[in-house]
């Protein structure tokens, strides 16, 4: 069952178009679930929107922990790969299962322990709203070891150049949460607690599909082996260069659950329109993302190759293509947003404010493309604390940028403005950083620590 596509030869913009369409796919796909749970849920009202989106902060926020693992299995894999050292990346493959598995427990446990005082951090005022989100927050983080697992399975089968399988156990489970979401929502009248039900399920059948077609894989996890005992040294390469972006990932989020305090200020009805509207331009950044996941992927293997005219001929194609991606992205949301956001939410007093969040974060989204992509490129060399300090230090900047926008006669809005114009900055910087680490990239041997297969690996 071989799906894999070899990075290291070929067409560049045809081999990273297939790797990266299906991982883009995928993307959508798993942005997906979230919109379909927000045309269901908004049903309900936008209480019940405030609630799921005050609990799905967690969930974004567990992304952070699950990067950790994620990233820097993905590289490692990649580049080992690259150097056809395949028991050097069977090794970081089976620890990186490993400490998925185990940082989901930890953060599920977390969970079921803490749910009270992780809700009442937003300050809601609705007595409904505080209990929905509770709900809602212990069955989608309580079981959060299942998403761990998907979104790492998904990364090593794309180091290995297989976004295929990953896509197709994705859809398959979007189509399975677009049955099961009306059913216990509506039909068992479960509400809030329905939405997590059916996206809980979703993600186990998504998860089994991922383990059946590991199994069938020879190129990289016919050999992994779960039970193994892995060396300090596999789990410390793997932490070193996932740490970067892990931590971008859980300041990202803390500073957006800080953010959605002064959201929480304007009312219910403002945290809903912030939770629909971040859902709609996510189309935008998640289908980037995608694209810099392939790039991390074919860099990564080029750059373990030493093939460093691939790795920046591949950079220039993937960019263009990310750039007309944005701009479109800007158009549609500029020139169209109240025809796209009643479709999640019809309330007519609530709809002018959403119009005003996507035409303000419209003008952010080629910046944003261009962040993604030229992450995944730094990323794959494995400089990821690059991307991660620009990304932690610029979206840092929005709380000051909150307290003084929002101050003003922009009220609302300024809040938008805030979160805009740091995307658009972060865009420049690492523009310029990567221009810098370009110019530098030259064809050398790769500073590699001594084999694993070297080492004593019980």
């Amino acid at each position: 069952m071989k799906k894999s596509t070899n990075l290291l030869e070929g067409p560049i913009f045809q081999t990273l178009m297939k790797l990266a369409l299906p991982i883009m796919g995928t993307s959508l796909i798993q942005m997906a679930y979230n919109l379909i749970d927000m045309i269901w849920i908004g049903k309900l009202g936008a209480s019940a929107v405030a609630a799921v989106g005050s609990a799905g902060m967690y969930m974004w926020l567990s992304n952070g922990i699950s990067a950790l693992a994620r990233m820097g299995g993905q590289v490692c894999v990649g580049q080992s790969l690259g150097s056809h050292q395949k028991q050097e990346a069977t090794n970081y493959a089976g620890a990186t299962i490993q400490l998925g598995i185990l940082f989901g427990i930890i953060f599920g446990l977390v969970t079921f322990l803490f749910y009270q005082p992780m809700i009442g951090f937003f300050h809601l005022t609705s007595k409904e709203v505080i209990h929905q989100a509770e709900i809602y927050l212990i069955v989608t983080c309580g079981f959060v070891v299942i998403n761990f697992l998907n979104q790492i399975y998904t990364s090593l089968m794309t180091a290995i150049g297989n976004s295929h399988h990953p896509f197709i156990a994705t859809t398959i489970g979007l189509i399975l949460n677009i049955f099961l979401d009306p059913l216990f929502i509506f039909a068992f009248e479960m509400g809030v607690l329905g939405a997590a039900v059916a996206t809980v399920i979703s993600q186990i059948i998504v998860l089994l599909m991922m383990i059946y077609y590991a199994k069938k894989d020879t190129l990289l996890f016919d050999e992994v082996k779960l039970k193994k005992k892995y060396t300090k040294p596999v789990f410390s390469r793997i932490l070193k260069i996932g740490l970067p972006t892990g931590l971008q990932s859980l300041c990202f989020t803390f500073i957006s659950m800080v953010i959605a305090r002064f959201i929480a200020g304007y009312g219910d009805v403002a945290i809903a329109v912030q939770k629909v509207g971040s859902q709609i331009e996510s189309i935008s950044w998640m289908s980037a993302d995608g694209f810099g996941s392939a790039l991390n992927a074919f860099v990564a293997q080029n750059y373990g190759a030493n093939n460093i005219e691939r790795v920046k001929k591949g950079t220039y194609s993937a960019l263009k293509t990310c750039v007309l991606w944005g701009i479109f992205t800007t158009c549609v949301l500029y020139f169209f947003p109240q025809f796209i956001f009643q479709i999640f939410i019809s309330e007519k007093d609530v709809i002018p404010l959403g119009v005003d969040y996507l035409q303000i974060l419209a003008l952010s989204q080629l910046f944003m493309c261009i962040e993604s992509t030229l992450a995944g490129t730094l990323n794959g060399l494995g400089k990821t604390f690059i991307p991660s300090f620009i990304s932690v230090t610029l979206t840092a900047a929005r709380i000051p940028l909150v307290m003084i926008l929002s101050a003003t006669a922009l009220g609302l809005n300024g809040i938008w403005w805030s979160i805009s114009l740091s995307s658009i900055l972060k865009g420049v910087v690492i523009t310029i950083c990567f221009i810098f680490v370009i110019k530098k990239l030259t064809k050398k041997p790769i500073e590699y620590e001594p084999p694993l297969s070297s080492r004593q690996v019980k």
